[in-house]
């Protein structure tokens, strides 16, 4: 069975231009205020949604997605990274203090190569930042992880400077390897509510709250 959107003409093929600025988008601003990554600049990656998702992620069949009918998403494949490379270096060219790449507005981290090329390019730019969620999951205690998952914890661990992707399920931060977590709203853990959605802040740029380097309380998202 093959998995996509309910959007096929929303795919696109990798094109220049294709990490957008946060500034298309009120949620998360484009400027960032506070915080280690003060003054970069903030971009976003919107790939396929299910095709490049597990098929565990708990909002498999209500994804946001399904409200976005056009929203632009870009094929994965080599083209894709090539792409994002190029883009890469033409920011780092024009923002000196760098910017940030939210990891993926829609769609997934959909292999392990992927993971890995997102730390070369961490290894090579060290101006470079990303933040984001996953719903793939490493191995925490009792909790069996998969490769994707334990991929992206290990990118956690080597560039805690520059890397945060959260992984989405109902659990609170483990000391052992450093997880930190996105919750549903009904877990009644060591939690902080999205300020962004309860209209604290702004906007992601203004508040730093889910990549802060000493933020290990998992962050809670209303429903949507």
């Amino acid at each position: 069975m093959k998995f996509n959107t309910l959007y096929l003409k929303s795919i696109h093929d990798p094109e220049p231009g294709l990490l957008k600025p946060g500034s298309n988008n009120k949620k998360l601003g484009y400027i960032v205020t506070k915080g280690r990554w003060k003054n970069k600049r903030l971009f976003s990656l919107t790939l396929e949604e299910r095709s490049t998702c597990p098929t565990t992620c708990h909002h498999w069949d209500d994804c946001y997605g399904n409200n976005m009918p056009f929203a632009k998403r870009y094929r994965h494949g080599e083209a894709l990274r090539e792409a994002i490379h190029h883009d890469i270096k033409r920011l780092l060219d024009t923002f000196p203090y760098g910017v940030v790449i939210r990891l993926h507005v829609l769609g997934e981290f959909y292999s392990v190569p992927y993971v890995a090329f997102w730390g070369a390019l961490l290894g090579k730019y060290p101006k470079l930042a990303i933040f984001g969620y996953t719903a793939h999951r490493p191995a925490v205690g009792e909790v069996q992880g998969d490769d994707i998952g334990e991929s992206i914890s290990f990118l956690n661990g080597k560039f805690e400077d520059q890397c945060v992707i959260r992984f989405s399920f109902d659990k609170d931060y483990d000391e052992i390897s450093g997880a930190r977590f996105a919750s549903s709203e009904a877990h009644q853990g060591d939690t902080f509510t999205c300020p962004e959605q309860t209209g604290q802040v702004k906007s992601c740029a203004t508040c730093a709250a889910c990549w802060g380097k000493y933020c290990t309380k998992t962050v809670k998202f209303l429903s949507h």
